[in-house]
């Protein structure tokens, strides 16, 4: 019971729905700057392109290989001095690989926490959007309106007593009348006949 309980609350939640709606609507504004993006790379393509043109393979390889060296060396240098700080303590290596582990779980955990934030925030943009797109924008200040302004009173239509009825029977003699409920209408089912086989 508590699967299918579970099940049809899953379902009939809307916030997936609305989350999709709102991705699409921040791709559709995302998309919607993207002729400006490439607009300006068009004006800058000819400069860079000829910036390009310009550069001296040979200073280019040469600007490679010194960077190359010294990344060679700073590499070396650095992991001599990993090696020559790497403690072999193991005690200590298990203490610090249990304190990352939590540190870990830590992280996790308020990335989870920023990932459903997130989530909530584009389905609540999502629900804003679809409201837009049906229309209910519109709905929802006219019940402002309604709230702000007070709705309208009915008028009530008082039934003044037949002339005949009063007559007919004395004030003490009449019995208060019991009110039937009509019953619920069952939905009549058609029957499908189907002909004999020949």
């Amino acid at each position: 019971m508590a699967i299918s309980d579970d099940l049809r609350k899953t379902l009939s939640d809307p916030t997936p729905l609305y989350f999709a709606a709102g991705t699409a609507d921040l791709a559709l504004q995302q998309a919607k700057k993207v002729p400006g993006l490439v607009e300006q790379l068009r004006a800058e393509a000819p400069a860079r392109i000829e910036a390009v043109r310009n550069t001296d393979p040979k200073a280019v390889q040469e600007k490679a290989a010194s960077r190359a060296k010294e990344a060679q060396a700073t590499l070396q240098t650095k992991v001599n001095e990993f090696i020559g700080t790497l403690d072999v303590d193991l005690k200590k290596f298990g203490e610090n690989a249990q304190d990352l582990a939590l540190r870990g779980v830590g992280v996790a955990a308020e990335y989870a926490v920023k990932a459903r934030e997130t989530y909530e925030k584009v389905a609540e943009h999502g629900e804003q959007a679809v409201k837009t797109w049906r229309g209910e924008a519109a709905d929802e200040i006219e019940e402002l309106a309604v709230v702000v302004e007070g709705k309208p009173q009915p008028v009530e239509v008082k039934e003044e007593p037949k002339p005949a009825e009063a007559k007919s029977e004395p004030a003490s003699a009449k019995k208060p009348a019991a009110r039937k409920t009509p019953a619920p209408r069952k939905a009549t089912l058609t029957k499908k006949t189907t002909p004999p086989a020949k």
